[in-house]
């Protein structure tokens, strides 16, 4: 069997291998929301969309709920060429004119 982007991710994540980019931060405080409990939650999150050959680096969209229930989309990568870490590139609420009810796919414009 394969192992998937968010496999791979969710396993340097439970490995403390991850670090969360500058950007990435400003954007969770911008949005009031703690790096804590977004990594606390990680194995309930939901795949949204990866991204094997972005140039980068192996991405992966996830969803994820904060602690008022509110939806969270994330941004994992692992650099180009590297076996680790896990990078949080962002984190924001997904404006639900853009997102289905469930947030997990894009809506058509």
């Amino acid at each position: 069997m394969t192992e998937t982007i968010l496999s791979r991710v969710l396993g340097l994540i439970g490995n403390g291998k991850f670090r969360v980019s500058l950007h990435a931060l400003r954007e969770l405080e911008n949005d009031g929301l703690l790096i804590e409990a977004l990594i606390d939650g990680i194995g309930n999150c939901t795949l949204v969309e990866e991204y094997p050959e972005y140039h980068k680096g192996p991405c992966v969209l996830i969803l994820q709920f904060d602690e008022f229930a509110r939806p969270i989309h994330l941004l994992w990568g692992i650099p180009a060429g590297a076996d680790e870490p896990a990078v949080l590139i962002t984190a924001y609420q997904p404006d639900p004119d853009r997102w289905s009810e469930d947030f997990t796919g894009r809506r058509r414009q």
